[in-house]
């Protein structure tokens, strides 16, 4: 099989397409052939070392695919060769197949293509634990989102919505605001203009903002924590912007508010029926159009390298996705 490959630490430019013996599926695994694999934040990481998992060289980067099951451990009993499936992987989606653990893949509902599959399944379930287990969103509540046109941003946005939420999306460009307002943002706040904080003071009449949902980190972290409401949660996703923010812990005294971090893939592992119930909600949403995955650009798997520039660049809007097949 093809795949993709980081021999060495280093830049996307250095990865290199192969020829490479098939994966063999341990007992609690399966084997997939990849159709689509989605790009995200984690694989700009990865490749160059700086993720909390560093696999063994050679691998193939990609944390997530979406395929058919073409073959299955002895101990997997409800995935079988032929099923269509989105998976979790880690890393290793980024080629023609690829191994997971049986748990880690969910069916592909009916009316899902592959290519929305392989946009979906990080995202939307990052965003929904994000919300809903971290943050306790209610239907009423006030929620800003952060780089509200990227994969996760938008995510939040249309599920912030779905749960009743009044959504605040901020972004870095009236272009990237206008994805935000077709995934049904309420208020659009442009934070390369003037003061957040100005803006969510007025947009929220004073009162602040429940709960903060950040991807980006960096300077804009503090800034908005400072405009969060009594009992508020800020939700830290991570740090597409590549900076680790600090921030004064008193302000989370004075504010009665919380600090949430957030990390789905594990949440996924200890709490699998928690997260099996979450997405069964999502594919609810999806089949009633509430949720409409964003697929911005599409590249072949020889360009994967190009596809991890142009995320880690901070040019993609909606998500960006592989296609293998």
């Amino acid at each position: 099989m093809k795949a993709v490959l980081c021999k060495a630490f280093g830049p996307a430019e250095n990865l290199v397409l192969e020829e490479v013996a098939s994966p063999e599926p341990k007992s609690n695994e399966i084997l997939i052939d990849v159709h689509a694999a989605g790009v995200n934040f984690p694989d700009t990481l990865i490749i160059e070392g700086k993720y909390q998992f560093k696999p063994p060289f050679p691998f193939s980067p990609g944390g997530e695919a979406a395929g058919v099951v073409a073959a299955v451990g002895d101990k997997v009993k409800h995935l079988k060769p032929g099923d269509r499936v989105m998976a979790l992987t880690g890393w290793g989606s980024f080629a023609e197949q690829v191994a997971v653990e049986h748990f880690k893949a969910l069916p592909i509902p009916d009316g899902m293509d592959f290519t929305s599959a392989a946009a979906f399944s990080m995202t939307y379930g990052t965003s929904m634990h994000a919300l809903k287990q971290r943050g306790n969103l209610q239907p009423g509540e006030t929620l800003l989102v952060l780089g509200a046109s990227g994969g996760v941003g938008l995510a939040a946005v249309e599920i912030g919505k779905a749960m009743g939420a009044r959504v605040i999306a901020a972004a870095s460009s009236e272009a990237k605001l206008e994805v935000a307002r077709a995934a049904g943002a309420d208020v659009l706040i442009n934070y390369s203009e003037g003061s957040l904080k100005d803006k969510l003071k007025e947009a929220t009449g004073g009162k602040g903002v429940d709960v903060i949902y950040d991807p980006v980190g960096g300077p804009l972290f503090e800034e908005a924590f400072r405009s969060i409401a009594w009992n508020g949660r800020m939700l830290v996703i991570g740090f597409a912007s590549g900076s680790i923010p600090s921030l004064p812990v008193n302000l989370a005294l004075l504010k009665g508010a919380s600090l949430v971090g957030v990390f789905w893939g594990a949440f996924a592992q200890q709490q699998p029926q928690d997260n099996v119930a979450n997405f069964q909600q999502l594919f609810r949403w999806y089949a009633e159009g509430k949720l409409k995955p964003l697929i911005s650009q599409t590249w072949p798997l020889e360009k994967a390298g190009e596809a991890i520039n142009h995320l880690g660049q901070r040019k993609a809007v909606g998500k960006v996705v592989v296609k293998v097949r």
